[in-house]
């Protein structure tokens, strides 16, 4: 028998994607401690408030609620939005997945500009969906919202945005955005970084109806094991996204994680504001090296070209020493590194191994 021949064509061909591997395996790997700046990770890790709720909880054995009543009553308090407008998700992944499910029918199209956070094109194609690739500007990675229109047809359902954007840290302008949301196609506005860079466009979204607002408590947080993330969404596509979700797709310990660190927000913004002030010293000591450029991030993580040096190689020979950053494989990024803000001193360790390598 030929399994090949009962899965869907398109889905033997694609490309999987491509995730970073976790601490211990790394660890093996070096045979010893590493410094992981790869994942864009909370290196001051998640609330302490997180482990005394988990500990504390009696009903594991019990399944979590479907309505996601208490997430949304918390998520209401934080973000300013009515609870009717969110819908929570096995991190924002399953939300673009979701968001996709629900609207595209085979031969449908998704605009994604590249360079960008894989999931999107990497979903779509898993939901029958064709990708429109408009690639931001080689100078700056500014969005090309002319091409952007320019490239929509009767096909295209949905038009993805980070901001601020992975890898390249920059963000998207609000009459950028009004201009795509005029095109009446669905904007998705992914800020997985938000809590780095401080503006939302979330507040627009009840004016909208189609327009949607992803977050994740993985990177500000530090809850990215625990896989939690959020919509803001038109309250009508809230509903079909509550209709078409697993019922009970966030697990009890990702919802007891969040309601603690929402109950801690002093604390987390706290490592908030120790990440965004070391990664303008990280920047700095980068620009120093002279060879290398990094470029301005409103997001947890610097990307860097390569102006004298060949970025796989310094990729490898940082991997030898047990120093984790991300190499992207890709004809856009082949002369690029993507560099996580850790904390001080694995930000000397890296600065260091760089000086020594070149």
């Amino acid at each position: 028998m030929n399994i090949n021949k009962l899965v869907r064509p398109e889905l033997v061909v694609m490309k999987s994607y491509i995730p970073i591997e976790p601490v211990e395996i790394l660890e093996q790997r070096v045979r010893g401690k590493v410094v992981k700046l790869d994942g864009n990770e909370n290196p001051y890790g998640c609330s302490p408030r997180v482990y005394q709720a988990l500990a504390d909880y009696s009903y594991y054995h019990i399944y979590p609620d479907p309505g996601q009543r208490k997430l949304k009553e918390a998520l209401e308090k934080y973000t300013g939005i009515a609870r009717q407008h969110i819908v929570c998700g096995s991190g924002s992944d399953e939300l673009i997945d979701l968001v996709l499910r629900l609207v595209l029918e085979p031969g449908d199209k998704i605009v994604n500009c590249s360079p960008t956070f894989g999931m999107y094109p990497f979903s779509a194609e898993i939901c029958g969906g064709m990708i429109i690739d408009v690639p931001r500007k080689d100078e700056d990675f500014a969005l090309d919202i002319m091409g952007i229109k320019g490239a929509l047809d009767g096909k295209t359902k949905v038009i993805f945005i980070a901001s601020p954007n992975n890898p390249t840290g920059n963000v998207i302008e609000e009459q950028e955005l009004m201009e795509l949301v005029d095109t009446g196609r669905i904007v998705v506005i992914d800020e997985a970084y938000f809590e780095f860079h401080g503006v939302t466009a979330a507040s627009l979204v009840p004016a909208h109806r189609n327009l949607i607002v992803l977050r994740t408590f993985s990177k500000w947080a530090g809850l990215a094991g625990f896989r939690i993330g959020y919509g803001v969404f038109p309250v009508e596509i809230a509903d079909y996204m509550m209709k078409i979700k697993q019922p009970y797709n966030v697990n009890i310990a990702a919802e007891v994680a969040v309601l603690a660190s929402l109950g801690d927000i002093d604390y987390l913004r706290g490592t908030v504001q120790k990440i965004t002030t070391e990664r303008e010293r990280l920047f700095t000591k980068l620009k120093e090296l002279g060879w290398l450029k990094p470029y301005p991030s409103e997001a947890n993580f610097i990307l860097c070209a390569m102006l004298q040096r060949n970025a796989e190689e310094i990729w490898r020979q940082l991997r030898q020493r047990g120093i984790f950053i991300r190499y992207f494989d890709t004809p856009r990024l082949k002369d690029y590194l993507r560099i996580s803000v850790g904390k001080p001193e694995d930000n000397d360790a890296l600065i260091k191994a760089l000086k020594e390598i070149c």
